[in-house]
This record gives structure tokens, C-alpha cells and sequence, in this order.
């Protein structure tokens, strides 16, 4: 049903956990489903050096979260702004058409993050 990728992201995910200020933490919701994903980024010099991210949601929605936690860490906000939902997608192995929602969801915490962290 999952792809190998995404059961690993899954089972051992990444970077989970919480970010003390200054970093920027946002809170991105998909009333749809009822995921909620809680991602922290602390950036110095204009990049991400610190991401965490907490999750409450499906599977994929966990694998999504680490994924793009990787993804995100020592990016430029400009690199970041240029994220789309395909960059999760890809690194899971591909989401299942009835779980795309987790990649809307990172999508929706990612501008969250860019509109909060100026």
C-alpha cells in the first residue's frame, strides 16, 4: 500500500521534537482530516540550521513531516519559498492518491513558516 520510503520515514522519523525561540514554530491544520502538523525552523546567516517537527495525523502525514523537515534544513528562505507538494512526495516514494493530503498539509506549514519567520 506505502512505499518502502514513506514506511521508513514512518517508522523512523526524522527531527521530531520541539525548537526553543528564536526559532519560528508554526501550526498547520487540515480540518478535512484532522491532521495537525506543529514544524519549527531556527534559522542564523539566512538559513535553516535547526528544523523539528511534531505531528498528529496519519501515516503519511508522519512520513511527510520528516521529509520535509530534510528537506528544509540548511535551505535559504528563498529555497524554501520555491517548495510545491511534488518535493514530499518524491521523497516518500510517492503518497498515494488518498494520502496527497499530507503533502498539502507541509505545503500549508511551509507558508505558515515563511509569512511568520519576515
Amino acid at each position: 500500500m506505502y512505499p518502502e520510503r514513506l514506511l521508513e520515514h514512518f517508522q523512523n522519523p526524522r527531527n521530531v521534537g520541539e525548537l526553543v525561540a528564536p526559532a519560528v514554530t508554526v501550526e498547520a491544520r487540515n480540518p478535512a482530516c484532522g491532521d495537525i502538523l506543529r514544524l519549527a525552523v531556527r534559522f542564523e546567516g539566512g538559513a535553516a540550521v535547526a528544523v523539528r517537527y511534531k505531528v498528529r495525523g496519519c501515516t503519511a502525514a508522519i512520513a511527510a513531516g520528516s521529509a520535509l523537515t530534510e528537506w528544509i534544513e540548511g535551505k535559504s528562505r528563498a529555497e524554501i519559498a520555491a517548495f510545491e507538494p511534488r518535493v514530499v512526495d518524491e521523497a516518500v516514494g510517492g503518497l498515494p492518491p488518498a494520502s496527497r493530503h499530507a503533502a498539502a498539509l507541509c505545503a500549508e506549514a511551509v507558508r505558515l513558516l515563511l509569512a511568520a519567520s519576515g
